[in-house]
């Protein structure tokens, strides 16, 4: 008996374990543009600043040409975020800074072209194990932003 509720005990907590580790899900891009802070928007009704963190995944934003966008995704030292990519060529890169945790990524760019871009970038959803042997698992978050820049 006891043997028995040993395992069953296991089970249930591997089980409870795998469920948190895949509980996320990638949100589902939207295809209207989001309303985002801006200090004077331009003619276009676009943002001339974007501060966007991992919160605003699977979101649209505009950004008016000319304008700048600030990335900032905060990871773990055991979950870090890949570096972010960015399509297309209507963004240029600027200097994003220094990061200081270790598992965070951030990049800054300027809106020198009109056009669309994708900003990208995923991590682990669940922490290494710390030990060989250990539970671990193979989902991953991604981070997908649409910028359309007017």
């Amino acid at each position: 008996m006891r043997r028995t509720t040993s395992r069953a005990l296991a089970a249930t907590a591997l089980l409870l374990l795998l469920a948190g580790c895949g509980g996320e899900s990638a949100p589902s891009a939207s295809t209207k543009p989001s309303p985002v802070p801006s200090r004077s928007p331009g003619a276009t009704g676009c943002a001339d600043q974007l501060r966007l963190t991992s919160a605003d995944a699977g979101k649209t934003v505009c950004l008016e040409r000319g304008g700048e966008l600030r990335l900032t995704l905060d990871g773990t030292k055991s979950r870090p975020w890949e570096p972010v990519k960015a399509s297309g060529h209507a963004l240029t890169a600027i200097n994003a800074g220094i990061v200081l945790q270790p598992g965070d990524a951030t990049a800054a760019y300027r809106a020198a072209a009109t056009g669309t871009v994708h900003l990208t970038s995923s991590r682990p959803l669940c922490a290494q194990p710390s030990s060989p042997g250990g539970v671990s698992c193979k989902g991953i978050q991604e981070f997908l932003v649409t910028v359309r820049i007017g």
